[in-house]
């Protein structure tokens, strides 16, 4: 008789979409600042059962990526929430880090999964500048501030120091990855951290990922047909909806195809 009014259970769901970091004019990314309220809001919602976070994202800034995976670890640990990620259409590089907040991961036998190193990518123009005429002029105080200058020619100084940065910045997302997979992970198969990107089904059989299913399907079946989701996520403020749509064409292009690049690594 008294099942018959037992309380639904409630889960917090907070979405995170996009590229992490600010991106472009109107910082449309995702960033700790920007998301920050949004998350104690979601870890502050009462008598929740967890907090489930569903991400899309091919990533972007390492530093953002820290900061919102520490975070979301902190409040866990501060509110005894346990945390469920689901990854979307791609959660890569940066987006897989965050994803490593979760206590179990899951995503679409499709979804992009993984990547776990660090890129820097440029242009060189010497040859180009030396046909139309161009001469580059640039005076520095401190002989390594015109690091990696897309219009001089590249020093192997430059490209060491580079290296030794990406190599400490591997090392720290490396360290998140083990810390938060642990015994999961199946290095036996591949080489999980050289940068490699695998499909959801894929990643399973790694150990990237605890299961395959939707936040839908796997909510309803740990708490229930009737469980109760309360959604949290960044509405696109008016301002920027405005501004977007109007002056700044360039600009706008400049940061859906910086945006789009992104993207493109994997597949869309």
């Amino acid at each position: 008789m008294f099942s018959l009014f037992k309380k639904k259970k409630i889960v917090a769901h907070l979405k995170l979409s996009g590229v992490i970091g600010n991106v472009g004019k109107f910082k449309q990314g995702i960033d700790f600042a920007g998301q920050e309220e949004l998350i104690k809001k979601a870890f502050s919602l009462k008598k929740s059962t967890c907090v489930a976070i569903s991400i899309n994202s091919p990533g972007g800034s390492p530093v953002q990526s820290h900061l919102i995976y520490s975070f979301v670890r902190q409040l866990a640990k501060k509110n005894k929430k346990k945390v469920i990620v689901f990854a979307e259409d791609v959660a890569a590089s940066g987006g897989y880090l965050i994803s490593c907040a979760g206590d179990e991961i899951y995503a679409n036998s499709s979804s992009i999964i993984g990547s776990i190193g660090v890129i820097y990518s440029s242009f060189g123009f010497t040859e180009l500048i030396k046909k139309i005429g161009v001469e580059r002029r640039v005076h520095t105080a401190g002989k390594n501030k015109s690091t990696l200058d897309p219009f001089l020619e590249e020093k192997n100084d430059d490209i060491e120091r580079l290296k030794k940065i990406q190599l400490d910045l591997h090392r720290d997302f490396i360290d998140v990855v083990e810390k938060s997979r642990g015994t999961k992970l199946n290095k036996s198969e591949v080489e999980l951290f050289s940068g490699e990107f695998w499909s959801g089904s894929k990643a399973k059989s790694l150990g990237l990922i605890d299961g395959i299913g939707s936040a839908h399907e796997i909510l309803k079946e740990k708490f229930g047909e009737n469980v109760v989701i309360k959604k949290f996520e960044k509405p696109k403020g008016w301002l920027s909806q405005k501004l977007s749509s109007s002056n700044n064409q360039l600009d706008q292009l400049a940061s859906i195809l910086d945006e789009r690049s992104i993207w493109q690594r994997y597949g869309f």
